[in-house]
């Protein structure tokens, strides 16, 4: 407990001087506009020419690494969107603790009261694209392994801290390439046997143990198309459509509810039909976002949504699967949560809690892929993806710190 104790005591030291260094990593983070879409859309952003461009940061972060000395990784499937993984401690068969944040960010969007990628500080949070998600996060870490390095605290560790920037987290291109994650864990070079995922956006009292499965179907109506003055002689898809939205929408998906994750979720996000308003439309299509649970299976999903289509009286109507992600769930009594229990409550002076959520973050990959993996770290829930995005500048401090005490506890 004595590493723990100086640990506090550097933070208790140096607070201002803490707060400062972060929030100049983070301000000169979000001024890189590390912006990932899909690729159809890259014309939308003109000051890209590859999606993510998340090497922009991770200049960034070898910068910060190497005036500490601090050794590290550098993997890329593709050179400008590269993962950066830092290396603390020697005892490489011993644990290994896995602290990933993700570089990239959604489009600023509309509504700001200021420029997106230059923060602004007020009334203790800072306001910028990025902030919560997930920048503000990767300044912490980066900081933390700065401050366990510079004390010489990463000498003592029994098994290795791998602080992480990684790419590819906010969209997925038709493709399916990734780029970040899914990509090291594919080629076997995260070599972790636990890890905490800082972007869940909890605030650091919520410590997310499940997800649910995130699918997407895509049903097309088939009609006929005909001229808009004579509609007698056309099927119109869009109405046949609307009828199987109505049945969608007052449709119970059939699951078990899950002690954790509650039960599905089904949303119809997207409608596409026609060609213009005076033809007939002969064809309308939706995607449906479903959010599963597990014991639900692709093929009880489709089953279900076609028995929603057959109560369309002489429709036509086709089904895929788009997108299909697994839930997945690690039971809350493990030493993970316990420690990082153990810590808030040392800390925050809060009980942190389990809890499960319907959003996708690298803890899924994490977990399916064998390693135990939960979602904890400083932000609001409310906060990523909005106009003025925020982070609380006193809870990156808190988390740098408490970074540090479940690096030296865990290993």
């Amino acid at each position: 407990m004595d590493a723990i104790n100086t640990i506090k005591t550097y933070f208790a030291d140096h607070q201002d001087e803490v707060r400062a260094k972060i929030i100049d990593l983070v301000r000169e983070m979000v001024a890189e506009k590390t912006v990932n879409v899909a690729t159809e859309k890259l014309n939308e952003h003109p000051y890209l020419k590859f999606r993510g461009e998340e090497y922009r940061v991770a200049g960034i972060v070898k910068r910060e690494l190497e005036a500490s000395g601090i050794p590290y990784d550098v993997h890329a499937r593709q050179e400008e969107r590269p993962n950066v993984i830092a290396k603390l401690g020697c005892n490489t068969s011993g644990e290994r603790l896995l602290v990933p944040a993700h570089m990239d960010v959604v489009p600023a969007g509309e509504g700001w009261d200021s420029d997106p990628y230059d923060v602004v500080e007020k009334d203790g949070q800072l306001i910028g694209r990025g902030t919560a998600d997930n920048k503000g996060q990767l300044a912490s870490i980066i900081f933390a392994a700065k401050v366990l390095r510079e004390l010489g605290l990463d000498e003592q560790l029994n098994g290795q801290l791998l602080i992480a920037a990684l790419a590819d987290e906010e969209a997925v291109d038709p493709d399916g390439i990734d780029y970040g994650i899914g990509y090291l864990v594919e080629e076997s070079l995260i070599d972790a046997t636990c890890a905490i995922i800082p972007d869940v956006g909890a605030n650091m009292v919520g410590i997310e143990v499940a997800e649910k499965g995130s699918t997407i179907f895509r049903i097309k109506a088939h009609g006929k198309q005909a001229h808009g003055s004579t509609p007698e002689l056309g099927i119109n898809a869009v109405y046949k459509m609307a009828r199987l939205v109505t049945a969608i929408e007052e449709m119970k998906l059939d699951c078990e509810e899950h002690p954790v994750l509650g039960e599905a979720s089904l949303n119809v996000g997207e409608i596409h039909g026609g060609v213009a308003p005076n033809v007939v439309p002969g064809s309308c299509t939706i995607d449906i976002d479903i959010r599963i649970v597990p014991g639900m299976t692709k093929e009880g999903v489709i089953s279900q949504l076609q028995a929603c289509t057959d109560t369309v009286k002489d429709g036509r109507f086709k089904i895929e699967a788009v997108a299909w992600s697994e839930p997945h769930a690690i039971d809350p009594d493990n030493r993970l949560v316990y420690a990082i229990q153990k810590h808030v409550k040392d800390v925050l002076g809060v009980e942190a809690k389990a809890y499960g959520q319907g959003g996708y973050t690298f803890t899924k990959v994490l977990n399916l892929a064998g390693v135990i993996a939960v979602g904890w770290g400083p932000g609001d829930d409310e906060a990523p993806h909005v106009a003025n995005e925020w982070v609380d500048i006193q809870e990156l401090v808190d988390f740098a710190q408490l970074t540090c005490m479940l690096s030296l506890d865990l290993l």
